[in-house]
């Protein structure tokens, strides 16, 4: 089974649990600063996990709505608009939405670079007519750069072992997770994810019919270069 139908459940929670409100409302701050000025009739969540982003914006008052694969993390916040669906063959209608978001690296899952693609093709078709894109990736090369291979730690009775590694060709960076708990039972997760360059990312989406107005290295909207936090894009579709 695909690494990404396995892990974003309960222990997926646990161990990102320092994703919190507070994150959201910066990144939201950053959505309306940068994607503005004209106010979306509906904006889509894309890989919405469980619901913070949705959560924020729904509470400024935007028309939200969230998509994810994962019935355990969806199930977490069940008052909000929220439904299961692929990234790569999504349940709307074409033009659906003004503004589509990509959180937190959901982008680089699937090992054929022909189905990450079909991803920003769907992001094109979910998008009216000059609508706005925003996605928010890890930076490369720090990311490779500061690769620590192996950490261990306690978290509420279990012991949490995690080892990382980049494989060069496949130019993927891989993280396995292994959850050790009090009464002997072991379980093991994995993720796997493609790391992309900024050129790799900007050609992609002229490709998909994407053009790209703005890179940024953090969600306070410090320039990209190398050595940034984050790599966040903001493209819009042709009118």
């Amino acid at each position: 089974m695909a690494w990404y139908r396995e892990w974003f459940g309960e222990e997926y929670l646990d161990l990102y649990a320092h994703r919190d409100r507070r994150e959201a409302e910066r990144q939201a701050d950053f959505v309306e600063r940068h994607l503005g000025p004209e106010r979306p009739h509906a904006v889509l969540d894309l890989a919405c996990g469980a619901g913070r982003h949705t959560d924020a914006l729904r509470r400024r008052g935007y028309r939200v709505l969230g998509v994810d694969l994962s019935i355990t993390l969806l199930a977490q916040r069940p008052d909000l608009p929220r439904v299961a669906g692929d990234m790569r063959a999504l349940p709307f209608a074409a033009g659906s939405f003004d503004w589509v978001l990509n959180f937190f690296t959901s982008f680089g899952y699937f090992d054929e670079e022909r189905e990450n693609f079909r991803v920003l093709e769907e992001v094109v078709r979910m998008l009216a007519p000059g609508g706005r894109f925003l996605i928010d990736l890890m930076n490369p090369e720090p990311v490779i750069e500061n690769l620590q291979p192996r950490e261990s730690f306690a978290k509420d009775g279990r012991e949490v072992s995690l080892e990382r590694w980049y494989d060069p060709q496949a130019k993927r960076v891989n993280k396995r997770i292994r959850i050790a708990r009090r009464d002997g039972t072991e379980q093991t997760f994995q993720e796997s994810v493609r790391a992309y360059r900024l050129e790799e990312v900007v050609i992609g989406m002229q490709w998909a019919g994407l053009q790209v107005s703005g890179t940024f290295g953090n969600f306070y909207g410090d320039p990209y270069s190398r050595d940034s936090e984050r790599l966040i894009l903001v493209a819009h579709k042709g009118g």
